[in-house]
């Protein structure tokens, strides 16, 4: 961004009703940042969040629900949204995500469509709706990947091509929007465990693979978005991995 400063600038945050979304949109927010905070079905948590947020700064954040899986229609109404109601975007942060195992030779086409729609083709058309508003403001992009995008997790392949390919979004999207946009990515490990299907033992197996044999948190994708949208500004086309180093490990 041209300068450092986040104070009066405005972010789209999608999926930013919980988990790591919410703790994007709390980081942002505690920088100055005004906030549309899209939602789909998450409905109770996004109207706390924004009343939380009121609390500090009032009228500094809408609520926009919508289904990702419309496509180009939706993505051009977050966009639409965003600028009639504060002026201006600054940065996009594609968080939404479908995360759901799809065992090979059960896969079904509906489950492909989906996780595609959401995971990988919402971000694209987003990006393309938000582009000519982010150039003016020589503005930001950020991709939340997935280190599955790189090492695929087994039983969940549909997953782990979408976000491969958000991996290649993030580096495509740097080369077709620079110099005026910046387009990163974080690649999270094990921030957040998924809310069903894994025992305390699973738990254990995956932190005793990882060099700091720990969880994250999600503050730890807070503090690194922050460092990609306001001081990152020699960064495009890189996507980082908060992963504990559980990358290294073969």
């Amino acid at each position: 961004m041209a300068d450092a400063s986040l104070e009066g600038k405005v972010a789209l945050v999608t999926g930013g009703a919980h988990r790591i979304g919410a703790a994007l949109a709390r980081a942002l927010h505690a920088e100055g940042v005004r906030l549309v905070i899209h939602y789909h079905s998450s409905e109770a948590a996004a109207h706390a969040l924004q009343a939380e947020l009121h609390q500090v700064r009032p009228q500094s954040v809408m609520l926009v629900r919508g289904d990702l899986g419309a496509g180009e229609r939706l993505a051009r109404n977050l966009v639409f949204e965003t600028v009639e109601s504060f002026g201006r975007l600054d940065v996009l942060v594609n968080n939404a995500s479908q995360f759901y195992p799809t065992e090979f030779g059960q896969a079904t086409e509906a489950q492909w469509d989906e996780l595609m729609a959401i995971n990988l083709k919402a971000p694209f058309f987003l990006a393309q709706a938000a582009w000519p508003h982010l150039k003016k403001q020589s503005g930001v992009i950020l991709n939340i990947a997935d280190i599955y995008g790189d090492r695929p997790l087994p039983g969940y392949p549909i997953y782990s091509i979408t976000k491969a390919g958000l991996i290649m979004l993030t580096k495509a999207l740097a080369r077709e929007l620079g110099p005026e946009v910046r387009v990163n990515g974080i690649a999270p490990g094990v921030i957040l465990w998924p809310e069903t299907g894994l025992d305390e033992m699973s738990k254990q197996r995956i932190i005793s693979r990882t060099p700091l044999k720990r969880a994250g948190d999600p503050a730890d994708i807070a503090r690194t978005a922050l460092f990609l949208i306001r001081d990152g500004g020699y960064l495009t086309g890189q996507v980082i991995a908060v992963d504990g180093g559980r990358g290294v490990v073969i």
